[in-house]
């Protein structure tokens, strides 16, 4: 029996790479699937894909005396994790068309709930609790969790970052382009008032100093924020400067 055991990134790469080992293709082939790959969330849960796979043998089966003796394939009809992984994976690439028919038995925004649920997990959140509103296009959704700053990050780095990935699921089964707003607690409206805060007192440093004063890399919404707060000042000037996501702003005085 000719077989071999082979990890990979992903169960697709897994199985690649043990047909490159055996020299056979996919339908020669049975596999069992001993571990199911998986991507995790920034750096959380990650593991690879592990595979067994055997190649299919043939059997000489033995007939009656009148019958002349035939070769039969024999095959294993199961339907393996491979394949059911494969069919999520369709489901959630970007490229991936979804039926119309599918669209109207699926809610975008509870099944935007669920991704988000589930990508949480991975960061030991299991008691998030979501509520949302929609006007038009524009969703908002409030998060609520024993461990709100683990949902927030560092300066809201990880906050944003499910919310781009969330209003990724989103639009799969929307049949309309939607907005997502996401928020944890209030922390984007108390994050507001201190970047308006710091922004004056940013502005008064550079005119005191008459040297530019930078500030250290922000979204882009965050950046919105400080240039609106200083529009109204006649004796400095805002700018972003630098390539995503390491651009930042920067307050000049007017000489």
């Amino acid at each position: 029996m000719k077989q071999t055991t082979q990890i990979g990134a992903t169960l697709e790469k897994a199985i690649s790479l043990a047909l490159q080992k055996l020299g056979h293709s996919r339908d020669q082939v049975d596999v069992e699937v001993l571990q199911e790959g998986k991507k995790g969330f920034l750096g959380f849960g990650a593991r690879p894909a592990e595979v067994r796979v055997t190649v299919k043998e043939v059997v000489q089966l033995k007939v009656n005396e009148e019958t002349a003796e035939q070769p039969v394939i024999v095959e294993k009809q199961q339907q393996t994790a491979t394949e059911n992984l494969e069919d999520e994976s369709n489901y959630l690439k970007d490229d991936q068309p979804i039926h119309q028919e599918l669209l109207a038995e699926v809610d975008p925004i509870e099944e935007a709930k669920k991704y988000l649920t589930s990508i949480v997990e991975p960061m030991g959140i299991t008691d998030l609790s979501i509520e949302h509103t929609s006007d038009g296009k524009n969703v908002s959704f409030k998060l609520s969790s024993e461990k709100a700053a683990l949902l927030i990050g560092k300066r809201g780095y990880t906050l944003n970052a499910l919310q781009q990935v969330t209003q990724l699921m989103l639009n799969k089964t929307a049949k309309s382009f939607m907005i997502l707003q996401m928020d944890v607690e209030d922390y984007r409206e108390r994050r507001q008032v201190a970047l308006e805060q710091l922004a004056e007192r940013m502005a008064d440093k550079a005119t005191y100093t008459r040297k530019p004063v930078a500030f250290e890399p922000m979204a882009s919404y965050e950046r919105k924020i400080i240039h609106n707060a200083l529009a109204n000042r006649l004796d400095i000037e805002t700018y972003s400067e630098g390539v995503e996501p390491n651009r930042y702003l920067v307050i000049e005085p007017i000489q």
